[in-house]
């Protein structure tokens, strides 16, 4: 079978995507095309045959050319099956059901929920164009084969518009980022890697640090999307190691120097039913967690007993989480090997990948 996973928006080394998905069905025997929009040429990597229709600068201009350019690159494909995996692709989705295509779309997020909590809009209208949005989703993909989503919770939503909904976890493998016994030396510092934002936390991280009672550092990798002025000017930022954007190799060496791992989201729509991806390769690292209290999150790190879960709202109750696990490494290196172990019976790839290639093969027009 041939089958074409599209992006205009994510790199073309994307983990869900590309590193997960696409080699997943390339080693299941599928041939597999990726079509990005990064700029960077065509390849093939791993089995994979990647194309790039071009880079577009800005928001409006990559929701209106790229989508068309990935169009026309999927239709000049002519491929068995089409895995989308951007909101702003699902017209094209519709183009190609109508072809007689089958097509998937991958929900990464609850873009409905996400909408809910955006600060630049007052609530009413976030309310108005969260619903609006829903609505125009549910719209387009009555149309297509299957809906995957990233977790249980975002496939609860869409089974409520579509009949085939299957949650494909986001979870780690198993040995990517884990360095082993000869990890080395840890250092007195904590990790967060991924996106930088207000909501996320990362107000409340910085002025933790300045409340603790060890000299901890905080490795910080990931690019800023707000706030980065505002915590450059907090006496916490001293303590700050900022790393930018860093590859998977460099993830691996970052987490093998940490002695814990920050996800203290603030407990926003989005947020309370998430799986962070971070949050599993922490523990597949053998890395403790230190997590914000929702509900979820508890029932994953207490009771797999991996990490610290704290209010996210409350430096002070950050900064006790990391004296405690700075100031005792057997326990710190227990909820580690807690985690690592949970990843390697439960919250692994090769569990969700035969999920994906099961859908496939059961794909009517297959």
């Amino acid at each position: 079978m041939h089958c074409v996973h599209l992006t205009s928006v994510h790199p073309r080394y994307d983990t869900r995507i590309f590193l997960k998905e696409c080699r997943s069905l390339a080693r299941a025997g599928h041939h597999v095309t990726l079509v990005v929009a990064d700029g960077k040429g065509d390849e093939r990597k791993e089995g994979v045959r990647i194309i790039d229709v071009g880079v577009s600068c800005g928001r409006l201009r990559r929701m209106l050319g790229a989508t068309r350019r990935v169009l026309a690159a999927a239709r000049k494909l002519d491929a068995d099956v089409y895995h989308l995996h951007d909101p702003e692709l699902l017209p094209a989705g519709v183009a190609l059901s109508r072809m007689g295509k089958d097509v998937i779309f991958d929900a990464h997020e609850d873009v409905g929920k996400q909408m809910l909590s955006k600060p630049y809009l007052n609530a009413p209208l976030r309310q108005c164009l969260a619903l609006g949005y829903n609505a125009y989703e549910r719209s387009r993909i009555r149309r297509f084969a299957a809906v995957v989503t990233a977790t249980p919770a975002i496939a609860a939503k869409y089974a409520q518009m579509h009949p085939r909904v299957l949650a494909i976890n986001n979870y780690p493998m198993v040995d990517e980022l884990h360095a082993g016994v000869n990890a080395g030396v840890k250092r007195a510092a904590l990790c967060y890697i991924g996106g930088i934002c207000r909501i996320r936390g990362i107000v409340e991280v910085i002025r933790a640090l300045n409340l603790t009672k060890h000299s901890v550092r905080l490795l910080l990798g990931g690019s800023f999307s707000d706030s980065e002025d505002e915590v450059r000017r907090m006496a916490g930022w001293t303590m700050v190691d900022q790393l930018g954007h860093i590859d998977r190799r460099r993830v691996q060496q970052v987490m093998s120097q940490a002695v814990a791992g920050l996800v203290t989201f603030h407990p926003e729509p989005n947020h309370l039913d998430a799986q962070p991806n971070k949050m599993f390769e922490y523990m597949s690292a053998g890395l403790p967690i230190i997590a914000s209290n929702f509900s979820l999150w508890r029932e994953i790190i207490e009771g797999n007993r991996c990490g610290i879960c704290v209010d996210p709202l409350d430096p002070s109750a950050i900064a006790t989480a990391i004296d405690t696990l700075v100031s005792n490494p057997a326990l710190a290196q227990k909820y580690g090997e807690n985690g690592r172990k949970a990843v390697v019976e439960q919250y692994n790839w090769a569990n969700e990948e035969s999920k994906l290639v099961n859908l496939y093969r059961g794909l009517t027009r297959s």
